[in-house]
C-alpha cells in the first residue's frame, strides 16, 4: 500500500509540472510530411516536348487504368503493365494502342468518348481524364509509344555533379546533389550545427549511445583540422557500432526470442544476433553479408560462422498449436522468406504476386513461384523441435574444434552412404517378400494388395481405416526361396505418388522394429537380432538405427512425405531360415503430427537379401570401423557445451520438393510445376551455376542487379536523416514514392558497390561528415511551410530516438549501463502482469546485477507480448519483416518514460550523478543537462526545472511516508523527480 501511494504521489507531482514545462518549453517538431511525388496532373503540366513514359504516362495508367487493366484484373484481355499486352489486340479485336497513330488507337477513342457508360475510365470507377492528360497520351502514341522500364528496374548510372551557386558549401560530392535540389526550390542550407549538437547526433546515429562528458569536452577543445574525422573513426571502431546497427537489421530479420503464434514458446536463436553484431563491427562487405545470411550453409566448405549466419531465414514463425497442419505452416514460412528477401534487398512488394500478377509492377504470377522454388527445398518443416539446428559452442575458442568435428562427421556419413548405396542399388541382391498375413493393433485394417512395378506384379501391405498413434503393424512373409536372411529392406510409399509430389501426404515414423522367425503354424522359432540400419540419405534427421532401440524417435519422413523412402535393417549374423518358416516383422508407429494424426506407413513393400556382403556391415569391417568413428565423433561433438540454433539446410537433391504454382494463392490447388528462377524483367541468374539459394544470393548482389545497392543506401540515409531518399523504403515500385534525389541515390549506390567495395562503414563515414548532415536542426518558418518533412535536406536531421536509443540513453545517463556484450537475452524490469500467453507457462523474471542494465538489443523479445517500454516507442512485434518503423506520438510514450519501473530506477541513477556534480540544486540540474546534451542549460529552462524541484521537495515534506519508497530524503527525492522529467523532455528524446 505504501509503495502504491508513493507511485501515485510521484506521478501527480511530475504530471502537473511537466504539463507546464511542455507548454512553455517547445521546439520545432520533427518533419512530418514528405515532399509529395508528382501527381499525374503535375507531371502533365511539366511535360517536355518529348513525352516520357515513366514521368508522364505511367502515372496516368497507374492512377486511372490498371485497377481494371493491370496485373490482377485484365478486363478485355488488356493490361497496361506490359507493353506487349498494351499494344496487342484486345478481346474486342481492336488494339488499344497503335504505335505512331493516336487517331487509330482505341485507347484514345475510349478516353474521349462523351458517353460516361462507354468512356474509360467508367464513371463509377473515377473521373474522366482531363484535356492535358489526353494530349499527353496522344502525343506519346504519335511519338511511337515508347515504353520505359520503371526507374528502379534500370541499373544505377553515373550522374554528373550538378552545378550549384554555393559550391564551397559542399564537403562531399553528395552535397552537390542535395544543394542543387535545395537551390532549385529557393532554399539555402541551414547553419552548421554546434559541435555538441553534431557530436550527440553522430554518436547516437553510429553507436546508439550519447557521448560521455569526457567525449563532449575533448571534442570541444579539439582544434585540429581532422577533429570531425577523428570522432567518426572512433565511433566506427567502437564495438557499440555493431549493437546499434544490428538493432535495425533485426527488424528486417524479424528476430525474436520466441517462435510466434498462440503458444509463442521460447526459441534459442540469440547466437544469430551475436553473429550480426560481430559482422557489422568487422565491416563485413555487404555483398558477403548478404550471401552468408541467405545461403551461408551452401557455401563451399561452409564454416560454423557461415551456417550460423543462415539463421536469418529461420527467424520465421513456427506454429506448435494442436490441430494445425505442419505443411501449411511450413509453406507459410517459405513464403515469408520470399517476401522478406524481396523487402530487404529489393524494396519490392513481390508478395503481391502470390495470388495473381502484380497489380502495378511487371512481375507475373508464375514468377513468384519460381522464386519460391529457391526456398522450397529447405529441410525445416514446422517441426516442434525447430530442426534442423546447429549446436553453437558457448566458448568461442571451441568453435574451430566443433567445426572440424562437423566436417569430419559429414565426411564419414558420406563415405558410409557410398558403401551402403553400392549394395542397395544391386537389384540381384534382393528378393521381394510376399506378405501372407497382416494385422494391426488399434482400429486400423491391414490389407495385402498387388501392384505393378516396371511391368511386374509386386505385393504390398496397406493400412486402411482409422489409424491410432502407437499402433503396431505385424506382417508375416513367405520365405520361399530364401534359406538364410542377411538383410531386410522396407520401402515406405505414398498412397498416391503423383499427388504426393504436389501436396505431401502424412508422413510416418517407425518407432520400433522387431523381427522374428516363425514356423508354418505361427509359433516363434527365434528372434532376428537387428543391430545396424541405414536409409536413403547419408545424414537423416530421423535415423533408422533409432528404430532398433526403445525410447528413440525412430526412422521416418516426419511429418510429411512426398516421395518413396526406404531403409535397410541388418542382423548381427546370417539367420538360417528352415524350410516352411516365415519372417514376422512387428512395426510400431508411436509418433503423431501437430494435428494429433498418427504417423504410420500406410503403404509398404518389403524385400530380403541372403547376400554375405551385408553381415560385415554389422561386424568388423571398413563399415564397422567407420561406424565406430562416427559414434566417437558425435560423442565428442555433443561434449562441447553449446546452444542449438535453428539454421537453414537443404534437403538431399533426390528428395527435393517440387514447386508448383498455387492457383489464386491457394496452397491446396496446385498447377504448373516450376523451377527456380528470377523475374524476366530482372537481369538473369549467372549462367553455368546451379539455380539454388546460393546463386540467388549472388544474383542479388551482382553488379547487374539494379536494386540492392540503391535499397541499402536508402536504408542508411533513412536511419541518419529520418526519411529515405525514397520515402517508401519498403516499396521502390510503381505504387511507391519517387526518389527525392534520383541522381544522389544512383551516386551513392554506385559508390557503395564500386569505390567502397560494399563497405557500409565507409559510406556511413561519408554521410555523417557531409555538409548536409552537419547542418543545424533548426527549421525556419519558410522551410517548414515549403518542406515540412525535410525532403530537400535544407536543415539537419532532428528526429525522435528509436525505442532502443531511448532506453540505452537512459541507461547511459543513469551511470548503470552494462558494457557486457553478447549472450542470452535478458529480462529487465517491466510492469507486473504484462507477460501472459495462452498455453504458455513461462514467466518474466526480472534480471539482477548487470544483466538488469544491459542495452535494449539484449532484451528478451516475445512476439505476442513485447517489452512494453520498447513497443510503446514503435518497436515492432517482429512477426514479419519491418523495413521502416512508422513513428507515432502518443501519451503512452510519456507515461512509459515517467512511470515505467525501469525508467524510475534509471532516473534515480541519473539523479545520483547529478547530485555529485554540484553543491546546489541549480548546479546539479545544470550539470545533468550538460551530461545529457553537452550544452549549457538556458536560464529560463533552468528556472522552470528549479520550480519543479522545489515543488517536489515541498511535496516530500508534506507527506514523507508516501515518498520515501522512492527516496530517503527530500533532496534526493526532488532531484529524482527532476531527473525523471529531464529523461522525458523533447531535448533528450530527439537527436
Amino acid at each position: 500500500m505504501r509503495i502504491a501511494r508513493a507511485k501515485k504521489f510521484f506521478w501527480m507531482v511530475r504530471t502537473c509540472w511537466l504539463a507546464a514545462i511542455a507548454l512553455s518549453w517547445s521546439h520545432s517538431s520533427p518533419a512530418l510530411q514528405a515532399e509529395a511525388s508528382p501527381s499525374a496532373d503535375e507531371a502533365a503540366a511539366s511535360a517536355p516536348g518529348r513525352v516520357s513514359f515513366n514521368e508522364h504516362i505511367r502515372p496516368i495508367f497507374a492512377k486511372h487504368c490498371v485497377a481494371c487493366h493491370g496485373g490482377v484484373k485484365q478486363a478485355s484481355g488488356l493490361s497496361f503493365i506490359y507493353r506487349e499486352s498494351a499494344l496487342a489486340e484486345a478481346e474486342s479485336g481492336l488494339a488499344a494502342i497503335i504505335a505512331g497513330s493516336a487517331a487509330d488507337s482505341n485507347l484514345i477513342a475510349r478516353v474521349t468518348d462523351p458517353d460516361p457508360e462507354s468512356r474509360m475510365p467508367p464513371g463509377d470507377h473515377g473521373p474522366a481524364l482531363d484535356e492535358r492528360q489526353i494530349e499527353l497520351l496522344k502525343t506519346w502514341i504519335d511519338q511511337g509509344a515508347e515504353w520505359e522500364q520503371h526507374w528502379s528496374l534500370t541499373a544505377p548510372r553515373p550522374h554528373p555533379l550538378p552545378e550549384v551557386r554555393r559550391a564551397n558549401w559542399a564537403r562531399d560530392p553528395l552535397d552537390r546533389f542535395v544543394l542543387a535540389k535545395m537551390e532549385a526550390a529557393g532554399l539555402a542550407p541551414a547553419p552548421e550545427a554546434a559541435r555538441a549538437e553534431w557530436l550527440r547526433r553522430v554518436s547516437l546515429d553510429l553507436t546508439g549511445l550519447p557521448p560521455t562528458p569526457e567525449e563532449f569536452a575533448v571534442f570541444q577543445l579539439d582544434n585540429r583540422p581532422d577533429a570531425y574525422e577523428r570522432v567518426v573513426a572512433r565511433l566506427l571502431a567502437s564495438p557499440r557500432f555493431g549493437e546499434r546497427w544490428a538493432s535495425m537489421w533485426l527488424d528486417l530479420a524479424r528476430y525474436a526470442d520466441t517462435v510466434g503464434f498462440e503458444k509463442d514458446p521460447h526459441r534459442d536463436i540469440w547466437p544469430y544476433r551475436d553473429w550480426l553484431i560481430r559482422a557489422l563491427n568487422a565491416d563485413m562487405p555487404f555483398d558477403e553479408f548478404t550471401i552468408r545470411q541467405l545461403a551461408g550453409d551452401l557455401l563451399p566448405n561452409a564454416t560454423l560462422d557461415d551456417r550460423l549466419a543462415s539463421a536469418f531465414h529461420r527467424n520465421t514463425q513456427m506454429n506448435t498449436e494442436g490441430g494445425t497442419d505442419d505443411e501449411e505452416y511450413r509453406l507459410a514460412a517459405v513464403l515469408d522468406r520470399v517476401s522478406t528477401t524481396w523487402q530487404v534487398w529489393q524494396a519490392s512488394t513481390f508478395r503481391c504476386t502470390q495470388c495473381h500478377a502484380h497489380p502495378y509492377d511487371p512481375f507475373r504470377h508464375d514468377e513468384y513461384y519460381k522464386f519460391v522454388a529457391f526456398f522450397n527445398t529447405s529441410r525445416d518443416a514446422d517441426l516442434n523441435s525447430d530442426a534442423p539446428r546447429l549446436s553453437i559452442p558457448d566458448d568461442q575458442a571451441k568453435w574451430p574444434e566443433a567445426e572440424h568435428l562437423d566436417k569430419r562427421i559429414a565426411d564419414v556419413q558420406r563415405e558410409l552412404f557410398e558403401l551402403q548405396s553400392a549394395l542397395v542399388a544391386d537389384a540381384a541382391r534382393w528378393q521381394a517378400l510376399t506378405p501372407v498375413a497382416a494385422s494391426a493393433t488399434g482400429n486400423a485394417t491391414m490389407a495385402i494388395r498387388s501392384d505393378t512395378d516396371a511391368g511386374r506384379a509386386v505385393a504390398e501391405v496397406r493400412a486402411e481405416g482409422t489409424i491410432t498413434t502407437g499402433s503396431t503393424f505385424t506382417v508375416d512373409f513367405d520365405l520361399a526361396g530364401l534359406e538364410r536372411l542377411t538383410a531386410v529392406r522396407i520401402d515406405a510409399l505414398p498412397k498416391d505418388p503423383a499427388q504426393a509430389l504436389k501436396i505431401p501426404e502424412d508422413g510416418f515414423v517407425l518407432s520400433r522394429l522387431n523381427g522374428q522367425l516363425v514356423d508354418a503354424a505361427g509359433a516363434v522359432i527365434g528372434e532376428i537380432p537387428f543391430v545396424a540400419a541405414f536409409c536413403d540419405e547419408p545424414a537423416p534427421m530421423f535415423n533408422p538405427e533409432e528404430s532398433l532401440r526403445d525410447g528413440a524417435e525412430g526412422w521416418g519422413d516426419y511429418t510429411r512425405m512426398s516421395r518413396p523412402r526406404f531403409a535397410v535393417f541388418i542382423p548381427s549374423r546370417a539367420i538360417e531360415a528352415p524350410k516352411g518358416s516365415k519372417l514376422r516383422l512387428a512395426m510400431n508407429f508411436g509418433e503423431a503430427d501437430s494435428g494429433g494424426g498418427a504417423l504410420a506407413s500406410e503403404r509398404g513393400r518389403f524385400a530380403a537379401s541372403s547376400s554375405d556382403d551385408w553381415i560385415p556391415f554389422a561386424n568388423d569391417s571398413r563399415y564397422a570401423t567407420l561406424k565406430r568413428e562416427l559414434g566417437e565423433l558425435k560423442q565428442a561433438r555433443e561434449a562441447i557445451a553449446g546452444v542449438a540454433v535453428p539454421v537453414m539446410a537443404e534437403q538431399p537433391a533426390e528428395f527435393a520438393r517440387q514447386t508448383q504454382v498455387f492457383a489464386r494463392g491457394n496452397w491446396l490447388d496446385r498447377e504448373t510445376v516450376v523451377t527456380p528462377d528470377v523475374p524476366r524483367v530482372m537481369p538473369p541468374l549467372p549462367a553455368g551455376t546451379p539455380a539454388d539459394r546460393l546463386a540467388m544470393a549472388r544474383w542479388l548482389v551482382s553488379p547487374e542487379n539494379p536494386l540492392t545497392a540503391r535499397v541499402m543506401v536508402n536504408r542508411l540515409w533513412q536511419e541518419l536523416f529520418g526519411i529515405g531518399i525514397v520515402e517508401t523504403a519498403e516499396d521502390f515500385g510503381t505504387s511507391g514514392e519517387l526518389p527525392s534525389h534520383p541522381g544522389l541515390l544512383d551516386h551513392l549506390a554506385l559508390r557503395l558497390q564500386g569505390e567502397h567495395g560494399w563497405s557500409v562503414k565507409r559510406l556511413l563515414r561519408d554521410l555523417v561528415l557531409s555538409s548536409a548532415y552537419r547542418q543545424a536542426g533548426v527549421a525556419t518558418s519558410d522551410k517548414l511551410a515549403l518542406d515540412p518533412r525535410n525532403r530537400l535536406v535544407a536543415r539537419g536531421p532532428r528526429t525522435r530516438l528509436s525505442a532502443e536509443m531511448v532506453r540505452d540513453q537512459a541507461l547511459a545517463l543513469s551511470g548503470k549501463l552494462s558494457e557486457k556484450m553478447y549472450g542470452k537475452p535478458v529480462m529487465p524490469p517491466q510492469p507486473d502482469g504484462v507477460w501472459r500467453s495462452a498455453y504458455n507457462g513461462e514467466s518474466w523474471v526480472a534480471a539482477e546485477g548487470e544483466d538488469r542494465f544491459r542495452r535494449a538489443i539484449y532484451t528478451y523479445w516475445k512476439r505476442t507480448s513485447g517489452y512494453p517500454a520498447l513497443a510503446t516507442f514503435d518497436m515492432p512485434s517482429r512477426d514479419v519483416c519491418v523495413v521502416r518503423r512508422i513513428a507515432t506520438n502518443t501519451p503512452l510514450q510519456a507515461l512509459a518514460t515517467l512511470n515505467d519501473p525501469a525508467y524510475v530506477e534509471l532516473a534515480q541513477g541519473f539523479a545520483a550523478r547529478m547530485s555529485g556534480a554540484g553543491s546546489t540544486p541549480a548546479a546539479q540540474i545544470a550539470a545533468g543537462y550538460r551530461l545529457a546534451r553537452g550544452e549549457e542549460l538556458h536560464a529560463a529552462k533552468l528556472a522552470r526545472l528549479l520550480v519543479l524541484y522545489e515543488t517536489a521537495a515541498a511535496a516530500f515534506d508534506g507527506e514523507p511516508g508516501a515518498a520515501q519508497p522512492l527516496a530517503a530524503d527530500r533532496t534526493t527525492y526532488a532531484l529524482t523527480i527532476v531527473a525523471n522529467a529531464m529523461l522525458n523532455l523533447d531535448d533528450l528524446l530527439t537527436k
